[in-house]
This record gives structure tokens, sequence and C-alpha cells, in this order.
């Protein structure tokens, strides 16, 4: 009888042994698959993000220098300005969304245009206003307007590499 009662319990304990593996196995595998989830929903919200903010920094750098061509021209009317403050709006926010979002493998770069970017945008403003500083003129704010096409490029790439698109350009 003992050896019964031994049989029975081995066979219940051999069973709910199984079925606690099974059930481990079953948790990490959902555990595997949040983890997959997740995974692919931050890749979807690093590429909408760097897709806004490369889209934003070059319309942003093009308004600057469209206002550059403008205050060569003409005293900028109305909406000139307000081309100008979209596209600087529509910059600084998309680049306070990737502050959020992105490693510092891509915020490096990006704070380097976005500064360039700031800077150049503080002396078409004061050229506009009649209040340049010294050493500031059309040509060297147009100089400096050219030179932000190389840093947007460097923060595009930078972007790239983290979303794994990147190869050599």
């Amino acid at each position: 009888m003992a050896i019964a009662v031994t049989g029975v319990a081995g066979t219940l304990g051999a069973a709910l042994l199984t079925q606690r593996g099974a059930d481990r196995a079953k948790r990490r595998e959902l555990e595997l698959g949040q983890a997959l989830q997740d995974a692919r929903e931050n890749l979807a919200l690093r590429r909408g993000c760097y897709t806004r903010l490369y889209r934003d920094a070059r319309q942003f750098a093009t308004a600057l220098g469209r206002h550059l061509h403008v205050l060569r021209d003409r005293s900028p009317g109305e909406d000139d300005v307000r081309a100008l403050e979209e596209a600087k709006d529509a910059h600084r926010n998309h680049w306070s969304e990737a502050l959020m979002v992105a490693p510092d493998a891509v915020i490096a770069p990006g704070d380097t245009a976005n500064q360039a970017l700031t800077r150049v945008y503080g002396m078409v403003k004061r050229l506009e206003q009649g209040d340049a500083r010294p050493g500031e003129s059309l040509q060297s704010a147009a100089e400096a307007q050219h030179e932000l096409w190389a840093l947007i490029k460097v923060m595009r790439h930078a972007m790239r590499r983290d979303l794994g698109v990147a190869g050599e350009f």
C-alpha cells in the first residue's frame, strides 16, 4: 500500500512539476513577446520623431536662407516673418520631442545642429531689426546658414545609425 501511495504521489508530483515548467515557459514566452513589441514600438516612435526633426531642421534652414534673400531685396512682410517663425517653432517642437526619446549618440549632433540653427536665427532677426552685432552682415549670416547643411547631415547620419539603417555615404 505504501508503494502505491508513493507511486501515485510521484505521478502527481511529476505532473505538477511538468505543469509548473510549462507555466514558466509560457510566462517567459509572453514576456519575450512583450519585450519584442515594446522594442518595435520604441523603434517606430524614434523613426517618426527623427523623420519630423530632420524634415523640420531642413525646413528651418531653408526658411532662414529664404529670409536672408528677402532681407537682401526688401523689408520682410508679415508673411515672410510668419513663415520663418513657423519653421522655427516646428523645429523647436520636434527637437523637444527628440530630447525625450533619442539616445545620447543622437542628441549630441542634434544639439550641435540645433544650436547652430538658433544662432543663425538670432543673426537673421538682428539683421532684420537693424540691430546687428559687430561682424554680423548678410554675408556672414549667409555663410553661417550654408554651414547648417553639414550639421544637419551629421544629425541625420546619427539618427539613421540609431535606427539601424545607416550606411556609409
